[in-house]
């Protein structure tokens, strides 16, 4: 188990590595394996890849982000030409459904918003609209439209955490109430966590996924 000045050191080692991120712009701080993130940032883009960094690293129990997105000069727009750009790029992702996500900007900060019917379809709403200039953040209010029935869910996302996560399937206890899923139990690392809610939302008819995994390294 890594002390807290290690992971310090692994997550800056990290967070230097990763090409889209100044290492030197961001602080990090650990207590108890939870990670602070804390700094200022040109772009949402590097804010959101410094999380990833972050969330890479073994040994991470939890992660809070207190970085702010400090736009440069250039880089600055006003929110009607950030929601026509986020309308746009909606509109060249291919595979969402059209007009079934509306865009909301205030001050520089996106509000995703509107049903999808799969989990992917809602991340790839938020890819599209990112990385645009100007953009601040981004908020996911979308939400997932029930398709399949409910009484196979529970086995489809079993099986399917079984094919993908081995050795820590049977550790992970899963709750289905009408469309909604919620994980328990313990695994080893962020990634096998994440590959766990993962599975999950990749469950036709899944509206939302509550996470009560830990992580026991």
């Amino acid at each position: 188990m890594k002390t807290d000045a290690q992971l310090k050191q692994d997550i800056i080692a990290e967070l230097t590595w990763e090409p889209s991120v100044n290492a030197s712009q961001t602080g990090v701080e650990v207590k108890n394996g939870t990670v602070t993130l804390a700094g200022h940032v040109d772009s949402y883009t590097e804010k959101w890849q410094a999380e990833r960094a972050a969330q890479r690293v073994s040994g991470v129990k939890g992660l809070a982000v207190e970085i702010d997105v400090k736009l440069p000069g250039l880089s600055k727009r006003t929110d009607a030409d950030i929601a026509r750009s986020a309308q746009n790029s909606l509109e060249w992702t291919s595979w969402l459904p059209k007009d079934s996500i509306k865009v909301k900007a205030e001050n520089g900060w996106i509000t995703l918003s509107g049903e999808a019917e799969w989990d992917y379809q809602r991340q790839s709403a938020k890819d599209a609209v990112r990385s645009l200039l100007g953009v601040v953040g981004v908020s996911d209010e979308i939400s997932i439209k029930p398709k399949a029935s409910m009484t196979t869910v529970k086995s489809e996302i079993e099986a399917a955490l079984k094919r993908r996560a081995q050795t820590d399937a049977q550790q992970i206890s899963v709750d289905v109430r009408g469309a909604d899923v919620t994980l328990s139990g313990s695994v080893h690392s962020w990634s096998e966590r994440e590959l766990a809610a993962s599975s999950a939302w990749s469950t036709p008819g899944v509206r939302k996924v509550v996470d009560n995994i830990t992580i026991a390294y």
